[in-house]
């Protein structure tokens, strides 16, 4: 769905880069949340890291961290409860998931992926998602093999 508001549209990825209002078509093409939100987990867990990694950097003071984490935690119960609420302009995980930290925290929300590029965070989020359904998969596979091995 393409925002009507021009708030929506400035807080766009790649939006600055362009005049007037995103094709409908457009809009729904680069909309990846359906097929991404299944590494909400991951997603949180990158960033709580990265958070981590710009405290001990002295890029964000240890309130502004903490104030980060404890965001992201509650991001991460509303994801694991159902009760996370999609909004029109959240184009993926990332966009959906500092949203919702930023209306929990204010502005310091924005602080989280300070340095960090989108490729990185992409990158970062499909590794750990990954593992963890490998993980999950090996587990099925162990149980699948002593199975038949008792056959």
């Amino acid at each position: 769905v393409a925002p009507d508001n021009p708030a929506a549209a400035m807080s766009k990825l790649w939006g600055g880069r362009f005049t007037g209002k995103t094709d409908p078509i457009m809009e729904r093409f680069n909309n990846s949340l359906d097929v991404d939100r299944v590494m909400w987990s991951a997603d949180i867990a990158g960033s709580v890291a990265y958070a981590t990694s710009l405290e001990a950097a002295g890029v964000l003071s240890a309130a502004e961290a903490g104030q980060i984490r404890e965001g992201l935690g509650k991001v991460r119960e509303e994801w694991a409860s159902g009760a996370f609420v999609v909004k029109e302009g959240d184009e993926d995980i990332h966009t959906a998931n500092e949203r919702r930290l930023t209306e929990l925290i204010g502005a310091v929300g924005g602080k989280v992926h300070t340095g960090r590029s989108r490729n990185d965070q992409v990158v970062t989020d499909l590794r750990l998602h990954l593992r963890s359904v490998c993980a999950e998969l090996a587990t099925e596979l162990a149980g699948l093999v002593t199975l038949a091995a008792k056959r």
